[in-house]
């Protein structure tokens, strides 16, 4: 909620993108807000003059710092209620604060994370976590999309498959498309120097070299490159994230793992990275952190990311 009311206020937020409508308890909103402005220097958004779908806290409003089962209940049905407004066609997108996984474990809702939920609630098999992100500097953007997500790093063999890596690149393709007709992409590799012909793993050899030759020919107007050293991967991206001038950054990078993908996106662009989920009927974006019950209701929290997740929603929805 903190950098919800932070966003909502931030005066970088662009005059023509509308407030959105809040799905939460406005009674815990307005004890936020009560708290950041004897906190806080920073612009608070005042709820009087939000639009929100109220769902009350059964007890009364949350404290700050609160990451129990009632918490994890209440984020848990403000989820479920604004996929249910957007499915309705009551917003063209779906911005999510970040919610702590084990506050809705300890309620009994046993999801790796919101995007597994929100492809149960949309009728999806899955869906993909890909991170955008505008260069202040350059005004280049980033995207690296993640073939696996939220899965001990042991079963990554396990699940990432042929068939998955082709659906992962032909969402990738299809976002980057939005931005430019012919698309660059690139492919970390799983292993070390992308195994290193065979010598360091033996996954590139066997294939996930001959689906990306295939996948290449299939996507003529896509100019494909992998799978390439992990560890150099993001070169050229941070090239174009810091010099102007630099014009070789790639449209699109996918990911393997979930760190693989995440450490060289949150070096580069930790408040301005925001995540959107590919693959469901609708368009959702988040911040790229987590929760911050260390520093709840100490009104240090930042809302860059909040306002990216925002900005990136209402820009995306409208190309």
């Amino acid at each position: 909620m903190e950098v919800t009311l932070k966003a909502l206020a931030d005066p970088r937020r662009p005059a023509d993108m509308p407030i959105p409508l809040l799905v939460g308890c406005r009674a815990s909103l307005q004890k936020t807000a009560d708290n950041l402005r004897r906190q806080s220097q920073e612009p608070i958004a005042d709820p009087d003059f939000l639009d929100v779908e109220d769902l009350p806290v059964p007890g009364g409003p949350l404290q700050p710092g609160d990451a129990g089962a009632t918490s994890g209940e209440a984020g848990f049905r403000w989820l479920s209620r604004a996929v249910e407004l957007v499915k309705q066609q009551q917003g063209r997108a779906l911005v999510t604060a970040p919610i702590a996984k084990h506050a809705w474990h300890e309620a009994g809702h046993r999801y790796p994370g919101q995007t597994e939920r929100l492809a149960e609630l949309d009728g999806r098999n899955a869906a993909s976590m890909l991170f955008t992100a505008v260069s202040p500097r350059t005004g280049w953007r980033l995207n690296t999309l993640l073939a696996t997500t939220h899965i001990p790093l042991g079963r990554v063999t396990e699940v990432l498959t042929a068939d998955l890596v082709q659906r992962k690149l032909n969402e990738l393709a299809e976002f980057c498309l939005r931005f430019n007709p012919t698309p660059r992409l690139l492919v970390a590799g799983l292993n070390p120097h992308a195994g290193e012909q065979g010598q360091l793993g033996g996954e590139e050899q066997q294939w996930l070299n001959p689906l990306l030759k295939q996948w290449a020919k299939d996507h003529p107007s896509v100019n494909l490159k992998g799978p390439l050293p992990p560890d150099t991967c993001w070169l050229s991206a941070a090239q174009a994230w810091s010099n102007a001038s630099d014009q070789s950054g790639p449209d699109g990078i996918l990911a393997l793992y979930h760190d693989q993908g995440l450490i060289p996106v949150k070096l580069l662009a930790f408040d301005q990275a925001v995540n959107t989920t590919l693959g469901l009927s609708f368009l959702r974006t988040s911040p790229d952190h987590g929760t911050g019950f260390d520093i709840a209701g100490q009104g240090v929290a930042r809302g860059a990311s909040m306002l990216a997740a925002i900005q990136a929603a209402w820009e995306l929805s409208r190309a």
